[in-house]
């Protein structure tokens, strides 16, 4: 039988109070794994905790700003020390800023680009040097459909959604032979703040759904077996890939 048990496993999640990020958190910690719940400010997983809490699961909180890259250095030092051993990572935290490209701040685009990738990249070094002197471990990073294509008014999170997925395969390529597995998750059009711009305007929303096959927006909870999946010693011989959970947006 297959292994997605992640009893005696500590993950690190970023972005965990609400949300894609809430939603990975709690399915790790379904499947047995103790989860330091990271947001942007002290308190920010409260609500995660209650919840992980009332399943039954094991989690403690943290907090750093991503776009300050001293406090994510300290997370990474943080985390490692309340867990003892870091197994798995999961990149999740992200922002999104849009306008268009003609008009764009660069403090805006800045931003993106120290949140989504420059933070996924110094978290991946440090507790992937970690990984590789406890023999191995697994790193997921949130990707986007954004990683494919090129959206509309959000160009720094398309670059930054680009980037993560070469991260993805550049970190595979180094670290496979220490035994540590990288890969990603692109969600689909999934309802959440993120993408309440999107739901909000009826066009645009139309459009997108009409391009999806399963006939429906994901729902968060539709991200939590391939976050398992990617955990758990089921994907062992899986690594620099882009997962995406999208209803088959993709495909059409």
């Amino acid at each position: 039988m297959v292994n997605f048990n992640l009893e005696g496993k500590t993950a690190l999640v970023t972005g965990a109070s609400r949300g894609i990020g809430q939603a990975l958190a709690l399915s790790l910690a379904g499947a047995g794994a103790h989860v330091i719940c990271s947001s942007s400010r002290e308190g920010g997983c409260e609500n995660t905790l209650h919840k992980i809490d009332a399943i039954g699961g094991s989690a403690r909180a943290i907090s750093a700003d991503l776009s300050n890259l001293d406090a994510v250095a300290n997370l990474a030092t943080s985390a490692i020390k309340q867990g003892k051993r870091i197994d798995i990572l999961v990149n999740n935290g992200g922002t999104i800023f849009r306008a268009p490209a003609t008009e764009f701040p660069l403090d805006a685009w800045q931003q993106v680009m120290k949140v989504n990738l420059d933070a996924a990249f110094l978290l991946s070094q440090a507790i992937g040097k970690h990984m590789i002197s406890h023999d191995g471990g697994k790193i997921i990073n949130i990707a986007s459909m954004l990683s494919f294509s090129g959206g509309v008014t959000v160009p720094a999170y398309t670059a930054s959604k680009h980037a993560i997925a070469g991260l993805t395969k550049a970190l595979a390529n180094e670290w496979g032979t220490s035994n540590i597995q990288v890969n990603a998750i692109a969600p689909g059009y999934i309802k959440t703040d993120n993408t309440q711009a999107l739901q909000d305007d009826a066009k645009r929303s139309a459009e997108i759904l009409s391009r999806i096959p399963a006939g429906r927006w994901g729902e968060v909870d539709d991200l939590a077996g391939a976050a398992v999946f990617l955990a758990s010693s089921a994907s062992n011989y899986v690594s620099g890939h882009t997962l995406a959970v999208d209803g088959g947006f993709l495909a059409r």
